[in-house]
């Protein structure tokens, strides 16, 4: 049976690491993170303010750089996070951001989805009629797909070349799965680039599951670096699902 996704599974795989140099010492205030510092560190530069005039603590000085909108120091930090349990269908929607993103996404050319997971669509979780109509319907078509991929591997089956041949028939098959399909992906974006992302995905306006993606991520990212996503609020919406907003509109 194959394995049935509620929610995504979000891991972070790189971090900032920040080297600040001798010759140029900032006089660091309060708690911060080595994305949180060198984006201080940056802004600081750009007026050689390195004496920290207003004894402002990272945090603070982060938050006045999101209320100023001077998003461009923002850019300097950036996350790399793995996104395990989503669709092929958010997949989609999410590689439309593409400034300041880089993705790396499982390919169904390559991987045998024979065994293949499934993401339940938010709108039937809790209905068992509707749940159960739905994983007749994508068992049904990886039972297809294994199928196509057998038949193929015997079509082709003069291709020496076993590897080439199994890419053969896999792209193929592949046309029969649904976009519900569970897929993994690696992420790699500037804060700026994750804070766009982010205001327009977790908004109660999303697409329902791509929303649950974002708000998982958001939280990933207020433990990872509160400084950057503090304005970032959670609540839950008419529709009883969670989502989120934003004080400082895409800085």
């Amino acid at each position: 049976m194959p394995r049935y996704y509620t929610e995504p599974v979000i891991s972070v795989l790189a971090r900032p690491v920040f080297s600040e140099p001798s010759h140029l010492p900032v006089e660091w205030m309060g708690e911060s993170t080595d994305g949180e510092r060198l984006a201080e560190f940056a802004g600081r530069l750009c007026y050689m303010s390195q004496h920290n005039p207003a004894k402002r603590n990272t945090r603070d000085y982060l938050e006045n750089i999101k209320r100023q909108g001077h998003g461009s120091v923002l850019e300097h930090a950036t996350y790399s996070l793995l996104v395990e349990g989503v669709s092929r269908s958010l997949t989609h929607e999410l590689v439309r951001h593409r400034a300041g993103f880089a993705y790396s996404q499982l390919s169904q050319r390559y991987v045998d989805e024979s065994q293949a997971s499934f993401v339940v669509p938010p709108a039937v979780i809790g209905d068992s009629a509707l749940e159960e109509t739905w994983r007749t319907q994508v068992e049904s078509a990886q039972t297809q797909y294994v199928a196509l991929v057998e038949s193929l591997m015997a079509r082709y089956s003069w291709v020496a070349d076993k590897v080439h041949r199994r890419k053969m028939a896999r792209e193929a098959a592949r046309s029969v799965l649904p976009n519900a399909t569970e897929t993994k992906i690696v992420v790699t974006g500037n804060v700026r680039a994750w804070r766009t992302m982010l205001e327009l995905r977790s908004s109660e306006g999303a697409e329902m599951e791509i929303r649950r993606m974002a708000i998982a991520v958001l939280r990933v990212l207020q433990q990872e670096a509160p400084g950057f996503f503090s304005d970032f609020e959670t609540y839950v919406a008419d529709d009883r699902k969670d989502a989120a907003r934003v004080s400082h509109h895409k800085v």
